[in-house]
């Protein structure tokens, strides 16, 4: 339900943006009352991701709108094959065709490199985490695509997970000052909120051993290599979850992968991923 309210003000203010006082082009040429069919075009390979998204946004404009699925969410897309075929009035096909493309081509573009990575480590118990680094105000669906491409999604704010990273600990005048710090917010104010923090190398995790057992669930290890993090692995022992950080590419991920850390987490995922090439075609009836 929230994801739907989430969605539904990215919808709007989306439209507000784009439509301003008016779809010009379309009111000075089309009569309002014509109807009209459209089919989303694929032109280029990849991880098809944001049907369901595009459906929410034909019936937010127009709710009798008939909305056919040829692909779901998640499949193999291939050049030349349909997503999805759209019957409506054309001035609703031609006010939600660009915002269609751009969720739709922005999403699939992620899901692709997603599954690039989730394929690479697949053997191993590792999993892959998204991260904060998104597009502001279209976070939701960045992280939508990233679940449909097959990782994780971390947390999706500030306000849902305490995350204490190097600047909070410095800040905050040490680890030990962090964590305690933050479980006496937890337990005073937001029970039940986790805490994560962040080691900078081996002797962090050691003090944050020593001071957030019962208090933290899971340690960040940041930049560690592979052999660190190893060694970091032998000392924690099972007491937290473990997520690595900083430097991951698909180069290199299977190393980290094989060192049995939890989580990787990896901003690339969004921040370098690239779009992928669909059209929303006019249809004559």
């Amino acid at each position: 339900m929230v994801y739907d309210e989430q969605l539904k003000t990215l919808i709007d203010n989306a439209f507000k943006e784009d439509i301003g006082d008016g779809d010009h082009s379309t009111l000075s040429c089309i009569p309002s009352d014509k109807n009209g069919k459209a089919v989303l075009k694929i032109k280029q390979d990849g991880v098809l991701a944001g049907v369901e998204v595009a459906k929410k946004i034909f019936a937010y404009k127009q709710p009798n709108s008939i909305f056919n699925a040829l692909k779901k969410d998640g499949d193999v897309m291939n050049n030349g094959e349909y997503a999805f075929e759209v019957y409506s009035k054309v001035h609703t096909i031609l006010k939600c065709e660009r915002l269609v493309l751009n969720c739709m081509q922005r999403m699939s573009g992620i899901a692709t490199l997603t599954k690039k990575y989730v394929e690479k480590i697949a053997k191993y118990k590792t999993r892959i985490l998204d991260t904060r680094k998104t597009t502001p105000n279209f976070r939701l669906l960045e992280k939508e695509a990233i679940r449909i491409g097959g990782a994780e999604n971390h947390r999706f704010g500030l306000y849902d997970m305490i995350m204490l990273k190097d600047n909070h600990i410095d800040y905050c005048g040490g680890i030990e000052n962090a964590i305690n710090r933050a479980y006496q917010y937890v337990i005073e104010s937001k029970p039940g909120l986790k805490i994560e923090i962040e080691a900078r190398h081996v002797d962090d995790v050691k003090t944050i051993i020593s001071t957030g057992k019962n208090k933290v669930f899971r340690i960040m290890l940041d930049n560690f290599k592979p052999a660190e993090i190893k060694k970091a692995l032998k000392l924690i022992n099972g007491i937290f979850e473990t997520e690595a950080s900083g430097g991951i590419t698909l180069n290199n991920i299977e190393e980290f992968a094989k060192t049995g850390v939890d989580y990787i987490s990896i901003g690339a995922l969004i921040h370098q991923a690239t779009s992928i090439d669909l059209s929303l075609k006019a249809v004559t009836l």
